[in-house]
């Protein structure tokens, strides 16, 4: 197995983090609040570490576990450290109501963000179609995925594989928009009765 860093020290940074561990993963935190990733590196333990906000990574995998009105600046931020990372951007740019995106057909935040990355860097959507409450629970689950580069992609798709779950390329760079829609999707099934403990699937009939 390998480092995983994971810039953020929320919900999704404790359930992507606890899972990575867990399945063997080293788990580096960055936040700008130490104190709180400091906290969460002990709660996920497994040797989990805490690194500099900022400085480069130890992780050649970087999930953005920001909200997404920070990502684009906490990408900026880091700048040439974080040149030939793959960079997981799991946000979702939900409106005030939580009923549509506040962004655009080209212009997702996973696009945004691969507009201000450094050279060598590959911005890969994952994470945003599932709630951190199923991730938590490490059962297999289907796990869609849309990015740029190869290589990025078979990199984040065996690193899901490694979670014990079951990867769905959605396509390029061009997709992630559809996986932000997807987000919402996710959302309105779970509000209208499903409940918040289900995840989008893509098996055979």
């Amino acid at each position: 197995m390998t480092t995983i860093s994971i810039i953020g020290s929320g919900n999704m940074a404790t359930a992507i983090g606890t899972r990575a561990a867990t399945h063997g993963h080293t788990v580096e935190l960055m936040s700008r609040n130490i104190a709180t990733a400091q906290a969460l590196a002990e709660k996920i333990g497994h040797g989990a570490t805490v690194g500099t906000y900022g400085a480069r990574p130890a992780g050649d995998i970087v999930v953005l576990a920001v909200l997404y009105q920070a990502a684009v600046d906490v990408v900026t931020h880091y700048g040439d450290a974080l040149a030939g990372k793959t960079l997981v951007d799991i946000t979702n740019p939900f409106n005030a109501d939580g009923i549509g995106v506040v962004t655009t057909p080209g212009n997702s935040v996973a696009q945004q963000i691969a507009a201000v990355a450094p050279d060598g860097a590959h911005v890969v959507k994952a994470f945003n179609t599932i709630f951190g409450g199923v991730i938590a629970e490490d059962k297999p689950v289907d796990l869609f995925f849309a990015g740029d580069g190869a290589e990025a992609k078979a990199q984040v798709a065996a690193f899901l594989e490694s979670l014990g779950m079951r990867p769905r390329d959605a396509g390029g760079l061009e997709m992630t928009h559809a996986l932000e829609w997807a987000g919402i999707l996710l959302v309105g099934v779970a509000r209208n009765g499903a409940g918040f403990d289900i995840a989008l699937g893509a098996g055979a009939v």
